[in-house]
């Protein structure tokens, strides 16, 4: 085989490879993998047709770009060697190393060249090519399961991996990591659970937070789902999970900021009613209409007024969600004059017959329909059709129809001092 080799016109491909994680903070740098070996093969007087590098983890096959440029390279014969600085550099998983002595056993590849040592297509140095590599896959695992066993025995000593929650943060002193009260945030955090559970809502803590100018360590306002996040997170308390969603939970041993009697009844507060079932609450215009102040979505909401006789009558009432600004200020419209004012607007309230969705379409084709029988001599045109359709599904239509209609019309309005306007 040696003469094989010496026969052989050798292209190599010089491969240099830089971990992007951390496991390699050691490992040579690219430019110098590049640098040493360049003057090695101008001192050995080896011809390098091209020089191939990156970034990235060797840890699983099939993963690296380059390298994997490198093996298609090989099977073309555009190079028929490699240099590289270390065997590890080429590979340190089964998968990689299993495609190059492949390449080998096909002769495609002739020659792997490191800084110290030669690897050709005979059995002792394929085998210790093959050694090389599987120690440099046994330390990556080796080094995967001291890290894991580091971070249980930190979770056992009461101190939780990665970034605690707004209120703390991590400190170093003295080579020594711990985790403390944050002296700006720490103290809200303290007041937010004692308001909800005193019962405030979400909404409440937000206003209260953006009042005093409350933020995250990034200086941003704190959002409500950050809120929610906060007030169900048990770590205030004492005790951690890790990994989520592991059911391994740990005692802590950071100060907290509330107790768990507290903690409990915030949960208590954060329970939701028990969700009516879909449909059996009926806003027709509630995705129709915009706030005009803030821009917010308009929502529908019912009250119940009891009667002399024992029955309860039912009003529906449209106001902005107040999801934009939570202080607006616009006043609710009830439905009766919501309906009352799109009627009187009746005229403007348009669709294009030709792009509508299908049941509204058979819709209106059955009222005019309807209307040829009552009136056969009078003929609508389009618009004076749309119109009273219109009318009609206003007056005496379902909530169905009345939704179907709105979302097809061709109009845009706003909710503004208990008035419809036109935007």
């Amino acid at each position: 085989m040696e003469n094989t080799v010496d026969k052989t016109e050798l292209k190599y491909c010089l491969y240099a490879r830089k971990s992007s994680e951390s496991d390699e903070r050691q490992a040579m740098s690219i430019d110098s993998q590049i640098k040493e070996m360049s003057d090695l093969a101008k001192k050995e007087g080896f011809k390098v047709a091209k020089i191939l590098q990156e970034s990235h983890s060797a840890k699983q096959s099939g993963q690296r770009p380059v390298f994997m440029q490198l093996l298609t390279e090989i099977i073309s014969g555009e190079v028929n060697s490699v240099l590289t600085w270390a065997p590890d550099r080429l590979s340190r998983n089964a998968g990689d190393l299993g495609s190059l002595v492949d390449l080998m056993d096909d002769k495609k590849l002739v020659k792997i060249r490191t800084y110290s040592q030669s690897f050709t297509n005979t059995p002792g140095e394929k085998f210790m090519l093959m050694i090389l590599c599987s120690q440099a896959k046994l330390e990556n695992d080796n080094r995967g399961e001291n890290v894991k066993r580091g971070i249980r025995a930190k979770c056992e000593m009461g101190w939780r991996p990665c970034m605690p929650p707004i209120g703390y943060y991590n400190r170093a002193m003295a080579g020594v990591k711990d985790i403390v009260v944050d002296p700006d945030r720490g103290p809200f955090v303290v007041e937010m659970f004692t308001k909800v559970a005193k019962g405030d809502s979400g909404r409440k803590i937000k206003a209260w937070l953006d009042n005093i100018g409350a933020t995250t360590r990034k200086g941003k306002k704190i959002s409500l789902s950050q809120i929610y996040l906060m007030l169900k997170n048990p770590f205030y308390y004492g005790v951690f999970e890790y990994p989520k969603k592991s059911g391994i939970w740990y005692d802590a041993s950071h100060e907290p900021l509330t107790t768990k009697k507290m903690f409990d009844e915030v949960q208590k507060q954060l329970i939701c009613p028990q969700k009516v079932k879909w449909g059996s609450k009926s806003f027709p215009f509630r995705r129709f209409l915009t706030c005009y102040t803030c821009g917010s979505s308009i929502v529908g909401e019912e009250k119940f007024k009891q009667r002399i006789d024992g029955g309860k009558n039912r009003h529906v009432y449209y106001h902005c969600s107040r999801m934009v600004d939570l202080t607006c200020k616009e006043p609710y419209l009830s439905e009766t004059r919501l309906v009352e004012q799109l009627l009187a607007m009746s005229g403007k309230l348009t669709v294009d017959r030709a792009s509508v969705e299908p049941g509204l379409a058979k819709n209106i084709q059955k009222f005019a329909s309807m209307l040829e029988t009552i009136e056969p001599d009078k003929k609508h045109t389009n618009a004076e059709l749309t119109k009273s359709y219109a009318k009609y599904v206003l007056e005496k239509g379902t909530d169905f129809e009345k939704t179907q209609l709105v979302r097809n019309l061709n109009v845009k309005l706003a909710v503004h001092d208990r008035r419809i306007v036109e935007l």
